[in-house]
């Protein structure tokens, strides 16, 4: 009798441990996944709307996107930011607006987050980036993305999560961004991308940068149809 009594304990025992390290396994990979860097990079976000589908999945229904489209400072191209908005609608995503060069440091980090999903405009990229640095968002984004928050950045916005902007001179008027003292980006992938490949208005500025740094840097070029979709280390142009 005692011999069973043992034998029984000894079985439930191991089922215990069994379940037990399946369990704490499966919360590791889940972990790991919510952690996973994932970014879409774009030059005009309207012009791969199909790809962005793809790359969610189609699980886009009543997703909320944080939207910051403070780099548009041009009202002829104020339309690209009704452009970009539209598609998120489409898509059955929720939309809320984040005009960080109006909203204290505080509020602004407290709603990045809590943001799932993350959208960066298109417009001077200059201006974006003294704007990010004047609220202390550069680091703060940065982790944020590391820890799984998903990024979308349009041309401006695909541009700053380089290591340094100043390279985009050609295309971008720096001394609009008169208090920005240093260039240092996201620094969330190792290459430097040029949009609006043979695009208008920017056919000859995208072509003269690509040129210029073509032997310096690592230079990723990307037409108004195509993004770049980073997940951790790797990316693939679509």
């Amino acid at each position: 009798m005692k011999k069973y009594v043992l034998e029984i304990f000894c079985l439930l025992t191991f089922i215990f441990i069994s379940q037990f390290s399946f369990s704490n396994n499966f919360n590791d990979n889940r972990g790991d996944e919510r952690k996973m860097k994932k970014l879409f990079l774009c030059s005009y976000f309207a012009g791969v709307k199909d790809t962005f589908k793809d790359f969610m999945n189609d699980d886009t229904k009543e997703k909320k996107v944080l939207f910051i489209p403070t780099a548009n400072i041009d009202e002829e191209t104020k339309f690209l930011v009704d452009e970009a908005k539209e598609v998120f609608k489409n898509l059955g995503m929720e939309v809320e607006y984040l005009e960080i060069s109006k909203l204290d440091e505080k509020t602004i980090k407290n709603k990045i987050e809590k943001a799932n999903y993350l959208y960066v405009g298109g417009g001077n990229t200059f201006y974006l980036l003294q704007e990010l640095k004047r609220k202390h968002l550069i680091d703060f984004i940065k982790n944020r993305v590391n820890s799984g928050m998903v990024y979308i950045g349009e041309s401006a916005g695909a541009i700053i999560t380089s290591k340094d902007i100043e390279y985009n001179d050609l295309m971008d008027d720096k001394t609009i961004a008169k208090d920005l003292k240093e260039y240092s980006g996201l620094n969330l992938v190792d290459f430097y991308i040029v949009p609006h490949l043979n695009e208008f208005p920017f056919e000859e500025s995208s072509k003269q940068t690509v040129e210029k740094y073509k032997n310096k840097l690592n230079i990723i070029v990307i037409n108004n149809s195509q993004a770049i979709i980073v997940k951790d280390d790797k990316f693939e142009i679509k």
